[in-house]
């Protein structure tokens, strides 16, 4: 057999070998075609026109770009973004790594514990918001109630401006902490009982264990909770809607709820994608930083 014949055998078997792949990979990737590429393709297209989706399409290249970043609200809606995942991640990180300690423990009905604390997680947003909007409410909610017990203030939480925000953060972290909790639990069960064990030999305590050998160890799964708690921090929508609707007085407005509105409300669906955009930008740059910052503080040893 000659080169050329070879050759051309190894291209046809070559191709075979990848309409294979392409068939087995089909179930899989025309559903993520047709519905997430090309909506993502098909908004960066409307980012470029004004189009109210009735009308014709109208070309304005990148004006809508220009006029939301030149805009006060812009700016003002990622400023509450931001407000609600400074106070959320911690909040949420502090309180999943305080719970997956304790669950971690020798403790009587440790399974049952965990499937509670994991049980908000699963339960339907508009239900979670709406129990935590009955809980807040200022005149007859149960923690002004038990504030007033103690002689404690009772704040407006979301029908005041200053509150709204934090209404929506304790919310967020008490749906939250079972995920964050599944998460370090597994990261703490990965750790190695030897390294545990041959710290306390050399005669380390309890918490010089826990801040000099499982914190540090337990970096994998922190760096993946505050990835993904950061990517929803940014995507804040369903409880803001439900609790606030983002008042009072545009107090609680956030990115998504922005551009829900421009789209659905005012008819601005251009405007709306390409919001939708500059989001996507900002998350994905945040991302990105967080990927190349693990190599300073990720032990994956």
């Amino acid at each position: 057999m000659t080169d050329t014949a070879r050759k051309a055998g190894r291209r046809r078997a070559a191709l075979k070998n990848a309409l294979w792949v392409l068939v087995f990979l089909a179930p899989s990737a025309v559903p993520l075609l047709v519905f997430k590429l090309a909506p993502m393709f098909a908004s960066a297209w409307v980012s470029l026109h004004k189009w109210n989706m009735i009308s014709p399409m109208e070309w304005v290249g990148l004006g809508n770009y220009a006029d939301l970043l030149t805009s006060g609200n812009t700016w003002e809606v990622f400023s509450h973004t931001l407000l609600y995942i400074l106070g959320y991640l911690p909040l949420v990180y502090a309180g999943g790594l305080l719970i997956a300690v304790a669950l971690n423990q020798k403790l009587k009905a440790r399974g049952f514990l965990r499937a509670a604390y994991f049980v908000p997680v699963v339960t339907s947003w508009v239900a979670v918001a709406l129990v935590w909007q009955w809980l807040l409410n200022p005149s007859n909610g149960l923690v002004n109630h038990l504030l007033g017990l103690v002689g404690l203030p009772q704040p407006g939480w979301w029908t005041d401006p200053t509150w709204a925000i934090p209404s929506v953060i304790l919310a967020s972290a008490w749906k939250d902490l079972g995920f964050v909790m599944v998460i370090l639990l597994a990261g703490l069960q990965a750790i190695p009982q030897e390294i545990q064990e041959a710290a306390t030999v050399d005669g380390a305590g309890r918490w010089r264990r826990f801040w000099s050998v499982t914190f540090p160890l337990l970096s994998p799964s922190t760096f993946f909770v505050v990835v993904i708690s950061l990517i929803n921090g940014f995507q804040v929508f369903d409880q803001v809607y439900v609790m606030t609707g983002g008042g009072p007085s545009g107090a609680s407005q956030v990115a998504v709820g922005r551009i829900y509105d421009l789209a659905f409300r005012y008819g601005e669906a251009g405007t709306a994608s390409a919001l939708s955009w500059i989001l996507f930008a900002v998350i994905l740059a945040v991302t990105a930083v967080q990927m190349r910052g693990q190599k300073k503080w990720v032990n994956y040893a």
